[in-house]
C-alpha cells in the first residue's frame, strides 16, 4: 500500500464519519412524529404537555453540554447582541416551530407531517429572495414546482375524507416549517460567530425554558398522572429524537458542510413513511407515492444547487 492510498483513506474517514453522523441524526429526527402519534393514541396528553415532557427530559443534557462548553471553549465571549439573537432564534426554531408541529400532529398523519416539514429548504429560498433580493434560478424554480406539486399529490386523496381536520393540521405544520425556515436563515451567521455546538446548546436551553413557561401559562395541561407509556415515549423522544440527533447533526455538519448534510437528511422523510407504515398502520396510495418522490426530488435540487455558505 503506497502513501497516496493511505492519504486517500485518511481523507475519506471524516466524510464517512460525517455521513454516518448525519444519517443517524436524520433517522433520529424521523422517529419524532411516530413517537408523538403513539403518545396521542393513549388519549391522555395534549400537545403542550407532551412537548413540555420532551423538553424537560432533554434540558439536563443540554445544561451539562453548555457547562462543558463554558469550561473548554476558547471562542470569543458572546456579546449582548449575540445573547438576544440566540434567545430569539431558540424561541422561533425549537419552541415555536415545535409547538406548531405537535399541534399539527393531532390532525394529520406522521408521513404527511414529515413531508410538509421537509419543505423548509424551499421556504428558505423563497424568503431569501424576498428579504435579501436573491435571484431564484431555474433549478430552484423547478425544485419549488416539484416540491409543492408533490405535496398536492400527497394531500389530494385525503381531501373530502377529512377535509376540515386535514387543512387545520396542514396549516399548523406548514407554520412550523415557516418558523424553522426563519430559524435556519438566522442561524448561519450565529454559527459562524459563536460556533455551532455552543449555538445549538444555548438555543435548545432557551426553547426548553420557553416551553416550560408556555405550559405553566396554559390551563389544562398536566405532567403528572399520565399513563406510564406516555412518559416512556417522551423519554425516547427526548433521547432519540432530540438530544442525540442534535449532537450527531452538529458533528456531521462540521465534517461535511451544511449542503451535503441536508442532502443526506432526505433519508428522514422516507424513514418516517416506513415507520408510520409498520408502527401506525399509515398507508401510501399509488397517487401519493410519486408525490412523495417529487417532494424529495425538489428538496434535493434545492440542497444541491442553491447558493450557500457552510459555517
Amino acid at each position: 500500500m503506497n502513501d497516496s492510498t493511505i492519504l486517500a483513506k485518511d481523507e475519506n474517514r471524516p466524510s464517512f464519519a460525517g455521513s454516518l453522523f448525519v444519517l443517524i441524526a436524520a433517522l433520529g429526527f424521523s422517529t419524532k412524529a411516530i413517537l408523538i402519534k403513539l403518545a396521542y393514541a393513549e388519549g391522555a396528553v395534549d400537545a403542550i404537555s407532551l412537548l413540555a415532557l420532551r423538553m424537560a427530559m432533554s434540558l439536563p443534557f443540554f445544561l451539562i453540554a453548555a457547562t462543558w462548553i463554558g469550561k473548554t471553549d476558547r471562542q470569543p465571549a458572546m456579546t449582548r447582541a449575540d445573547w438576544w439573537i440566540v434567545l430569539a432564534l431558540g424561541m422561533i426554531g425549537y419552541y415555536f416551530a415545535s409547538f406548531l408541529d405537535f399541534k399539527g400532529l393531532t390532525y394529520i398523519s406522521a408521513g404527511l407531517e414529515r413531508l410538509i416539514l421537509f419543505l423548509y429548504p424551499t421556504l428558505v429560498v423563497l424568503f431569501s429572495a424576498l428579504v435579501y433580493r436573491q435571484r431564484v434560478r431555474v433549478p430552484e424554480i423547478l425544485a419549488l414546482v416539484l416540491s409543492y406539486a408533490g405535496i398536492g399529490f400527497v394531500v389530494s386523496e385525503d381531501i373530502g375524507l377529512q377535509s376540515a381536520d386535514l387543512w387545520i393540521g396542514i396549516a399548523w405544520v406548514f407554520g412550523s416549517a415557516v418558523a424553522f425556515a426563519f430559524y435556519m436563515m438566522g442561524s448561519g451567521e450565529m454559527v459562524r460567530r459563536i460556533g455551532s455546538f455552543r449555538f445549538t446548546c444555548y438555543s435548545m436551553i432557551v426553547a426548553c425554558l420557553a416551553t416550560g413557561i408556555h405550559f405553566i401559562l396554559q390551563p389544562g395541561g398536566r405532567l403528572l398522572g399520565l399513563p406510564f407509556r406516555v412518559y416512556w415515549l417522551a423519554l425516547l423522544m427526548a433521547l432519540l429524537s432530540t438530544v442525540l440527533p442534535v449532537f450527531f447533526l452538529n458533528a456531521g455538519i462540521r465534517r461535511l458542510g451544511s449542503g451535503t448534510a441536508s442532502i443526506i437528511s432526505s433519508a428522514g422523510p422516507v424513514a418516517t413513511l416506513v415507520l408510520a407504515y409498520f408502527l401506525l398502520g399509515e398507508q401510501l396510495s399509488p397517487v401519493q407515492i410519486p408525490g412523495t418522490a417529487a417532494v424529495l426530488a425538489g428538496v434535493y435540487l434545492i440542497s444541491r444547487f442553491s447558493p450557500r455558505r457552510d459555517g
